[in-house]
C-alpha cells in the first residue's frame, strides 16, 4: 500500500511542478510583450531610437548611469535635454501613469538584458522604492 501512496504523491508532485512551471513561463515575455505595447513606436524594436530624435536604448550609457531614475522616467515621462552615449536629445517621452511597478519591473528588465544590454536586471522593490521617491517630489 505503500508504493500507490508514493506514486499518487510523486504525480501529484508532478502536476503541481507543472502547474507552477506553465505560470512563469505565460510571464517570462511579458516585457517583450509591454516594451512592443509601449516604448518600440519611439525606441525601434531593436532599441535602436529614432535618429537624432528618440535616444536608442541599445548600448546605451544612460540605462546605467541614470538607473535611479529608470522606473520613474516610464511612469511620469520625461521633458527636457537628455545626453546618451555622448548626443543629446531633447524630445519628450510620454508618461504611461497606468503602467503598475511589476509592468515597468518587466519593461526595464528586458530592456536592460536586451539590444545588446548585459545590465543588471531591477527587483520590483527597487521598483517600489523609486516610484515611492519620484512620486514624493512630484508631490512638492
Amino acid at each position: 500500500m505503500q508504493i500507490p501512496n508514493k506514486l499518487l504523491a510523486q504525480a501529484a508532485g508532478m502536476a503541481a511542478l507543472l502547474t507552477l512551471t506553465q505560470c512563469f513561463t505565460d510571464k517570462q515575455n511579458e516585457g517583450e510583450r509591454f516594451y512592443t505595447q509601449y516604448c518600440a513606436n519611439c525606441h525601434m524594436d531593436d532599441g535602436s531610437g529614432l535618429r537624432n530624435l528618440i535616444p536608442p536604448l541599445a548600448g546605451a550609457d544612460y540605462l546605467e548611469s541614470h538607473r535611479d531614475e529608470l522606473a520613474c522616467i516610464i511612469k511620469h515621462g520625461q521633458t527636457g535635454n537628455i545626453v546618451v552615449n555622448g548626443k543629446n536629445y531633447n524630445q519628450g517621452m510620454p508618461a504611461f501613469e497606468q503602467l503598475d511597478k511589476g509592468e515597468i519591473t518587466n519593461i526595464l528588465n528586458y530592456v536592460q538584458t536586451s539590444f545588446g544590454n548585459s545590465n543588471e536586471r531591477f527587483t520590483i522593490r527597487e521598483v517600489e522604492l523609486q516610484l515611492n521617491k519620484c512620486r514624493h517630489l512630484l508631490e512638492r
